[in-house]
């Protein structure tokens, strides 16, 4: 199993070395055509206006769009959930749309205001997750497909929607792997 780690900018070496953990293979996608030799892709954190561009400058938007119409696992992680959303709270920035979310940018407030909590996700078992929140978005808004499997407070961080799964939060930034096992494990039923 191959994941795709989408490398124009942003954590993707951090999940690489979780793929690596879990005992996968990973390949950083800067190109189209490396799309073709990957089972699931994760879009990595950073800043989702810019990794917008960047992936219509290396002509990357409209092939992962398709990637995830054909069925392909995506993994988004902060401004990845934000590119995986199909409405953007007050912004018209481009988006991937594949995920019937609506989120909400920067929604815990700015750099300085970065935090850790602990999260109870059922889905990855009874111990707390320690998610790590950077200039983080949440889910404003959820369509019927969408399963929320995890919330701070009111806020909705953590959801899936079939072959796609969003976190809020960098998983990639902790040494817990289980989020990353629950994307390979998506990724083997598909």
């Amino acid at each position: 199993m191959r994941i795709g780690v989408l490398a124009l900018q942003g954590a993707f070496i951090e999940h690489q070395k979780s793929l690596a953990a879990c005992g996968a293979e990973s390949m950083q996608i800067r190109k189209p055509e490396q799309l073709e030799a990957i089972q699931g892709l994760i879009i990595p954190g950073g800043e989702s206006t810019t990794m917008g561009k960047l992936m219509h400058q290396f002509d990357l938007f409209e092939p992962i769009v398709e990637l995830g119409q054909q069925g392909t696992p995506i993994f988004g992680t902060c401004a990845g959930m934000i590119m995986l959303a199909r409405e953007i709270y007050g912004s018209e920035q481009p988006r991937l749309g594949l995920m019937d979310i609506e989120v909400e940018r920067n929604a815990f407030g700015r750099q300085v205001e970065s935090f850790e909590a602990d999260l109870e996700v059922p889905a990855l078992g009874e111990d707390p997750f320690k998610a790590v929140f950077i200039r983080a978005p949440y889910i404003h808004r959820v369509g019927d497909p969408v399963e929320i499997l995890a919330q701070y407070g009111e806020k909705i961080v953590l959801a899936r929607q079939g072959h796609y799964l969003a976190a809020a939060f960098h998983p990639e930034l902790t040494e817990d792997l289980r989020l990353h096992r629950y994307f390979l494990n998506m990724i083997g039923s598909y």
